[in-house]
């Protein structure tokens, strides 16, 4: 019988195939789903900021898209992935107020899509589909054994990229 694990906000986890993974209510956040297709090993993370030098006493690395996808990696291949087959989907970054402003501080889920990119593609994994920005929250289940990445979200039809 799978299991369906869930991934808490500044959090992540790893599963093997026939289990999934999910996490609820990314506004801002970012959701990084990898796998490595031969393995059928996966994981998620759901990231809150995207750069973990920007703020001191910093103790959560999985908070922070420069840090908490590499740590995903890590514990990937200490389950037996290997990072030269991982791929990866991304979902969330929302801008979920309007404002006036459109400062830097504002535009945290921007920010954190970009960063979830750069990190990704520093580490050499690409991304393979994404649901990312407009004006809403999204619930994310993440299914290593095909990559399915399902995307529910209030008032709009479920997707699975």
């Amino acid at each position: 019988m799978s299991e369906i694990i869930k991934v808490g906000m500044a959090d992540l986890k790893v599963c093997k195939s026939p289990d999934g993974i999910t996490t609820l209510g990314l506004g801002s956040c970012v959701g990084i789903a990898i796998r490595d297709p031969i393995t059928k090993i996966g994981g998620l993370a759901h990231v809150m900021l995207p750069d973990s030098t920007a703020i001191r006493q910093n103790n959560n690395i999985y908070k922070f898209a420069d840090t908490g996808i590499v740590e995903l990696v890590r514990l990937m291949e200490l389950e037996g992935a290997k990072k030269a087959r991982m791929v990866a989907k991304i979902a969330g970054g929302a801008q979920m107020f309007a404002f006036q402003n459109k400062t830097d501080l504002v535009r945290v889920g921007d920010r954190n899509v970009e960063a979830s990119k750069k990190a990704l593609k520093a580490l050499g994994i690409p991304i393979l589909a994404e649901d990312t920005g407009e004006n809403f929250g999204r619930t994310v289940i993440f299914y290593p054994e095909t990559g399915d990445y399902v995307i529910r979200a209030v008032g709009k039809a479920e997707r699975t990229i």
